[in-house]
């Protein structure tokens, strides 16, 4: 079985592949998104090393001239995706580079795959590590120099879209307050998959909202860190750039790059400093958002919650309390463990939907990340079972977008959702079963 999946997952990435990047999917996804070629990257690294580092190349051909790094880079012509890149409209910006791209970006996992990269291969693409770097470090000036208005080490997202948990029910809160245009949308979406697995048409008009508004500011950082209304510290998207700061921290340290390294480990101890202080819920027994738009804590918990383990951040106490509330038989894998770990939101909540998108659904890059948080933390047992319930769902269903967690399911009901063929889910197959423990 492992032997015929390697090999679909190797057909999945050699499909999507598009003479110098990897798109997720054809039709729902036909673009180079950002944390996704992350992903894909490393997937590429056990199966051709050189693709790998077309993947992060093409990828920083989008990067603006501030060091942004941008969501999608619309490298080539597609018609099934929206909103493409009139929409976005970004040369409005002067930080805006030639390479057609969206306004906004995703979680920062590049500097950890660079470095999981480099564990694969070692020394023999340590010219490429030297390359990138210095991309990859203006990405994290710019977070911390243009995202963090309170010197805090906490950066903020300004789009549900950065966070990549696109319709997470954190986000509902911020939606009842806003009171977005009835835009008319021409989504592509649902006429790929199962609008009822999708987005609402109000989400989306929200989502498009905060679009416009960037662009009646010019993408101007400043304006949207004064004006937008929605401004979220995501844990997340922090515990990435936390982790992804570890990576370059220690590849910089490989190349001799003494001051790069010397910033990182500020910004690196400030962020540890503040994340757990302000983040940590202990009556949710997790990592929650923080809306500094409304001065408030978001009190729900999602596999996001669980992802600051990959960074260090937890105390001793707090992880273990993290682990046997939700993970150990606990609030995510229900009662009796009637749930594949690990959903994307709360099954105990009732605005958890089990097959909407970021409303309930397992993803593998949320359970790939979970893994390696507990394994950093010596949870070996259910990093085991998260491992096991990924590569089970996979292997019933094939390289989708999204499952549903429930292990109980009405005869003839399929778990598989979203795009098939799904690239990051193929990828972190191939990183799952090639690399026993890191």
């Amino acid at each position: 079985m492992r032997s015929e999946m390697s090999d679909r997952a190797r057909e999945v990435l050699e499909g999507n592949w598009q003479d110098g990047f990897t798109i997720p999917c054809k039709g729902l996804y036909p673009f180079q998104w950002n944390w996704d070629s992350g992903f894909i990257a490393l997937g590429w690294g056990h199966v051709n090393m050189e693709r790998a580092k077309q993947e992060l190349r093409s990828l920083l051909k989008g990067q603006w001239s501030n060091g942004f790094l941008p969501h999608i880079v619309f490298h080539n012509e597609a018609e099934t995706y929206f909103p493409g890149p009139g929409v976005w409209d970004v040369s409005r910006s002067a930080n805006a580079p030639a390479t057609r791209t969206s306004g906004i970006t995703q979680p920062p996992v590049l500097g950890y795959v660079l470095e999981q990269l480099y564990e694969i291969s070692g020394e023999s693409i340590t010219d490429f590590v030297r390359e990138i770097f210095p991309a990859l470090y203006r990405w994290h000036h710019y977070f911390y120099t243009h995202r963090d208005p309170h010197q805090e080490g906490l950066v903020y997202i300004c789009h549900n879209w950065e966070a990549g948990t696109d319709n997470t029910p954190v986000w509902d809160a911020i939606w009842a307050g806003l009171d977005s245009p009835e835009y008319q949308l021409n989504r592509r979406d649902t006429q790929h998959v199962d609008a009822s697995n999708r987005p609402s048409n109000r989400e989306y008009q929200h989502y498009i909202h905060l679009v416009e508004l960037f662009k009646s500011w010019n993408y101007d950082d400043v304006q949207i860190a004064d004006k937008s209304p929605f401004l979220i510290q995501d844990p997340l998207f922090n515990a990435l750039l936390m982790r992804s700061n570890e990576g370059l921290i220690r590849l910089g340290q490989l190349l001799g790059k003494e001051a790069e390294v010397a910033q990182l480990q500020r910004w690196h101890a400030l962020s540890k400093t503040h994340f757990h202080e302000k983040l940590y819920c202990p009556n949710q027994k997790g990592y929650v958002y923080y809306d500094l738009r409304g001065n408030r804590r978001l009190n729900a918990l999602s596999s996001s919650s669980f992802v600051p383990l990959l960074a260090g951040v937890p105390p001793t106490a707090a992880a273990d309390e993290i682990v046997s509330a939700h993970l150990d038989s606990g609030t995510f894998s229900g009662v009796s463990g009637d749930f594949y770990l690990c959903p994307s939101f709360d099954p105990s909540s009732p605005f958890f939907d089990p097959k909407r998108y970021w409303r309930g659904p397992v993803w593998i890059n949320l359970n790939w990340l979970i893994y390696h948080g507990l394994r950093r933390y010596g949870f070996t047992e259910v990093a085991d079972k998260l491992k096991s319930d990924t590569l089970d769902l996979l292997e019933e269903c094939g390289f989708y977008e999204y499952f549903d967690p429930r292990r109980n399911l009405e005869p003839g009901h399929f778990r598989g959702y979203g795009g098939n063929h799904f690239s990051w889910s193929a990828a972190l197959y191939l990183d799952f079963i090639n690399r026993q423990t890191l």
